[in-house]
């Protein structure tokens, strides 16, 4: 591992020499951005766009815009300035319990180790805190900027993990569209829901999480560099449940529930409903004998009427055509 910063860990006047690795890395696939043409990567170059040309490292500085177009310039003298006391020490302010930290705080994690000399103060913490449960809350200036942090111990290595200030962190108040609190819920639903979580409650096993997609991506990547032709993977089969009931009824028989044994028909996909038929209007019948039926006109058709509209016509012609 490579170490990212030297310090100490700062408890009451004990002092830990301590050295700092980062504990997680990313995984991600990346790509680079070619020329279409030839494949060649594409460079990015800093330029400034009123000098038209482009700049050197040495030429840049740090500029805060108060206002459009206008800067104050900081340089490393201002920013030395200002740098507290602490940037080589990890400060311990005070202990408590992490349950009381939502996770919401957390931000990135190290390793820490003791150096030469801080082995035994090092166990003497890492054993203290193991003993009272407690984590620590420290403060510690990296890079030029101080940020809040926790220690804490993770497996037999003390950790330290940057959280945010509260200031950082959003107010829920500003999501939109959430349900109330106090939202009136179907018992037998919450209830169906509450067992469905405890059937689907294990014991955290993170080796038992993988990547697919970047497990997929990987294995592409090495079919195209042999040649070979790439499959398109079907689409996973999705049931169309569209009732919330059902929905807990179903995944309840899926994790072998109280509602295992019982068959629910799957929801298929919604038809529109047709139309309502409209009540036919009931004819009047006058009373008559079958005699005065059958010497009723029929009804002419759609044809039949055009026929007689056009033996009209003609006859009319006909009629004012004879002297």
């Amino acid at each position: 591992m490579h170490t990212v910063w030297k310090g100490s860990i700062s408890f009451g006047l004990v002092n830990i020499p301590i050295r700092m690795f980062t504990a997680t890395e990313e995984r991600d696939i990346r790509f680079r951005q070619l020329h279409k043409e030839c494949h060649t990567p594409i460079k990015y170059t800093k330029m400034c766009p009123h000098c038209d040309r482009e700049v050197e490292a040495s030429d840049i500085v740090r500029g805060f815009e108060y206002e459009k177009g206008h800067f104050v310039i900081i340089d490393d003298a201002d920013l030395e300035a200002i740098t507290p006391d602490t940037r080589r020490a990890i400060e311990i302010l005070d202990f408590v319990d992490l349950k009381e930290i939502d996770p919401v705080y957390f931000d990135k994690s190290y390793f820490l180790a003791p150096q030469d000399t801080g082995e035994k103060a090092y166990a003497l913490l890492r054993a203290a805190m193991e003993q009272t449960g407690k984590i620590a809350v420290a403060q510690v200036t990296m890079r030029n900027r101080q940020s809040l942090a926790v220690v804490r111990l993770y497996e037999h290595c003390i950790m330290l993990e940057t959280i945010f200030y509260p200031d950082e962190v959003r107010s829920v108040q500003k999501v939109p569209a959430l349900p109330e609190a106090d939202m009136q819920l179907a018992e037998n639903e919450l209830k169906m829901a509450s067992e469905l979580i405890s059937n689907m409650t294990t014991p955290f096993d993170p080796a038992k999480y993988t990547d697919e997609y970047r497990t997929q991506l990987q294995a592409m990547i090495e079919k195209k560099l042999e040649g070979k032709e790439i499959a398109t993977s079907p689409a996973a089969p999705r049931a169309n449940v569209i009732d919330l009931m059902q929905a807990l009824k179903e995944s309840l028989a899926a994790t072998g529930g109280a509602e295992a044994q019982v068959p629910v028909k799957m929801a298929t996909e919604p038809t529109p409903e047709k139309p309502a038929a409209k009540p036919k209007k009931e004819r009047k019948r006058t009373i008559g004998t079958a005699a005065d039926e059958s010497q009723k006109p029929k009804k002419a058709t759609a044809s039949g009427a055009a026929l007689t509209t056009t033996t009209k016509t003609l006859r009319r012609k006909k009629e004012s055509a004879t002297p």
